[in-house]
């Protein structure tokens, strides 16, 4: 991190702080602080070809892969993912994420209420240690726990804890050294039963979206933790795909830094130290909600 920090580079436009630190950026306005990021590299894994294209002041990034599918990315003028389909050699699209949906709500910070949670915390939040295959595949292909009627854009999903709170989780059996955000050998094996969930589930609808959440502990400052947990949630996204076959298109990552702590404590704590997957494709796609 230390090397990370000092590549950072900050401007200020009243009380908006930007810091680019290569393919990531942290925005502080008011009293909020988020981390944005490019994950376009993540397609690369197993790619044949990558082409990116400038259009209409956006870019559209392709990435071929064998058997001639392709994924293609479109972003606007600020980097912000709009649409993202897998095009089959045939030529037909699968749409995984569309940000520009017609009647999609405005803004990126929503006044919601988190639902009403009333299944056992055991069955709401799975700790993977304690669970098994059939449990995994069980959350990854169940509805909201309670009725979601509005389909909301990826980075409402991103950005709004009471939205994700619709969907059930699994809090994976890996967490990370102090400072580091790299997996073990062990943690990636550890992977297996959790991939071959999400597997069945893409393979059962090939719309699904997994949300990668990274987390920290309390120790240290919020742009470092912000960061490292952005690379967390990347390091078990990449891990996924390169030794399992999960598709990477169907999953995005998010750093939460300290915001959402297991365990209350501000000093050190492995258990905060995390990584957690859900499901968010019925908040995102209407079919998906029926």
């Amino acid at each position: 991190m230390a090397d990370i920090r000092q590549r950072r580079q900050e401007t200020r436009d009243g009380n908006r702080v930007v810091i680019r630190e290569g393919d990531r950026t942290i925005v502080r306005n008011d009293n909020r602080t988020i981390i944005q990021h490019n994950e376009s590299s993540r397609f690369a894994i197993g790619a044949r070809n990558i082409n990116t294209v400038n259009r209409g002041g956006g870019t559209i990034t392709t990435v071929e892969r064998a058997g001639g599918v392709r994924i293609v990315t479109f972003t606007d003028s600020s980097g912000r993912l709009t649409r993202r389909v897998r095009r089959d050699s045939r030529g037909r699209d699968t749409v995984l994420i569309d940000n520009l949906f017609a009647g999609a709500l405005v803004g990126l910070f929503l006044n919601l209420q988190p639902p009403v949670v009333r299944m056992p915390r055991e069955r709401y939040i799975i700790e993977a240690d304690r669970a098994d295959r059939a449990a995994f595949y069980d959350v990854f292909v169940s509805p909201p726990v309670e009725f979601v009627d509005q389909r909301y854009t990826l980075d409402q999903v991103r950005y709004n804890a009471p939205l994700r709170d619709y969907m059930r989780r699994v809090d994976l059996d890996v967490n990370f050294e102090s400072g580091s955000w790299q997996l073990t050998p062990a943690q990636v094996d550890g992977l297996a039963d959790i991939a071959d969930g999400l597997n069945r589930a893409i393979a059962r609808n090939p719309r699904e979206v997994f949300l990668i959440e990274g987390h920290t502990d309390a120790v240290g400052g919020t742009d470092d933790n912000l960061s490292l947990s952005d690379r967390r949630a990347e390091a078990v996204a990449v891990a996924l795909t390169e030794q399992f076959g999960v598709p990477s298109e169907n999953l995005v990552t998010q750093g939460y830094g300290e915001e959402f702590l297991k365990e209350p404590t501000d000093g050190p704590s492995r258990v905060n130290r995390r990584v957690a997957v859900r499901r968010i494709t019925p908040l995102i796609d209407r079919v998906a909600q029926r």
